[in-house]
């Protein structure tokens, strides 16, 4: 077939050369963002993310779930009050960039909307340069009420990822194996569990002992991933129990040992994905675990107000999608599957 030009009209002159190359650092590949985006790996992340999210809305839709736009400037801290970014608000008084969604996904339970969902922008002021960390990034959160336990937040976590890992791989996951020379692989329900006190002594076994007793270190997260790999073929595993000193104060604690919370972190690929835990819903148990980790009843006020009125039991979890991003397509830093990342150095463009 031979094609031969009509008429050709020039739209938009492009500079030559371009000032990027495949090969260029990926600092100089974000300052020139709008010409990296252009490589076909880079516009198929994007295709990802899109179906990925379509996914998430499918099923929360088929499950009842209502979504969810809380406010990103707050008048006091979100979490623990660290990594926090902190503005001037019209000169009065001081705002605070919202570090989760989470009072006000708690504030829903109150208002009796049972099953909530929102994905948006978070902002931790953390001044890490790890291929894992940013400042801003997106976070989607889901919470809803009347669960036994951290157990039900689990199994609907990973319903959910499931039925939206599945429609990813049904749409890119040729072309995810084509571009980035990984296989998608939808997991099987359900995903293996394993305590913290459980998987450190596992660890432990194998030689790599960790001095903190509050969580599992980078390493120790890889090395449980490969274990329950080689053990039960999962890419997944929930590690459990974490313990209440390092655990928000909202997070319940077993009736049968207040040292230990019921909540959980999700770790896929040997990368952390998902923290979440039941939550306490009864205002004086509340009180006092914020009491003890030295927060003020006068700072929490408008947040103990969601629980004089009636509070149902409830709990869910906030997972990072630049991390999901990252681990779907085998790559090793998220601001590569980030639109535009933004990290300590990094404002521009």
């Amino acid at each position: 077939l031979e094609i031969e030009i009509g008429q050709m009209q020039v739209h938009s002159l492009a500079e030559a050369p371009l000032p990027i190359r495949q090969d260029s650092e990926l600092d100089l590949k974000m300052d020139w963002r709008h010409v990296s985006l252009r490589d076909p790996a880079s516009r198929l992340i994007m295709q990802i993310q899109t179906t990925l999210e379509r996914g998430m809305r499918d099923f929360w839709e088929q499950h009842n779930f209502i979504e969810i736009h809380s406010p990103k400037l707050m008048g006091t801290a979100s979490e623990s009050g660290a990594e926090l970014f902190e503005m001037p608000y019209f000169n009065k008084r001081k705002a605070y960039l919202a570090q989760s969604p989470q009072f006000y996904k708690q504030m829903a339970m109150a208002a009796g909307l049972d099953r909530v969902f929102e994905i948006g922008p978070v902002f931790r002021a953390n001044p890490s340069f790890t291929p894992r960390h940013d400042t801003e990034f997106t976070s989607v959160d889901m919470e809803f009420a009347w669960i036994e336990d951290h157990e039900d937040v689990m199994r609907m976590e990973e319903q959910w990822l499931v039925h939206a890992l599945t429609r990813v791989a049904l749409k890119h996951g040729d072309d995810i194996k084509k571009l980035f020379g990984t296989e998608l692989k939808v997991p099987s329900l359900p995903f293996p569990r394993i305590s913290l006190t459980e998987a450190r002594a596992l660890l432990a076994e194998g030689g790599h002992v960790i001095s903190h007793k509050d969580d599992l270190d980078p390493e120790g997260e890889r090395r449980l991933s490969r274990h329950i790999l080689e053990k039960f073929g999962h890419e997944f595993v929930f590690v459990t129990e974490y313990p209440a000193e390092v655990r928000a104060f909202y997070h319940m604690r077993p009736a049968n040992d207040q040292t230990v919370t019921k909540s959980f972190d999700l770790l896929w690929k040997g990368l952390e994905i998902t923290t979440g835990a039941q939550r306490e819903h009864r205002l004086d148990i509340l009180k006092e675990q914020a009491a003890q980790k030295g927060l003020t009843e006068q700072g929490l006020a408008h947040y103990f107000n969601f629980f004089r009125h009636g509070m149902p039991p409830h709990g869910g979890c906030g997972v990072g999608l630049t991390r999901l991003l990252m681990l779907m397509t085998d790559r090793t830093n998220v601001r590569e599957v980030t639109y535009l990342y933004r990290g300590p150095n990094r404002l521009e463009p």
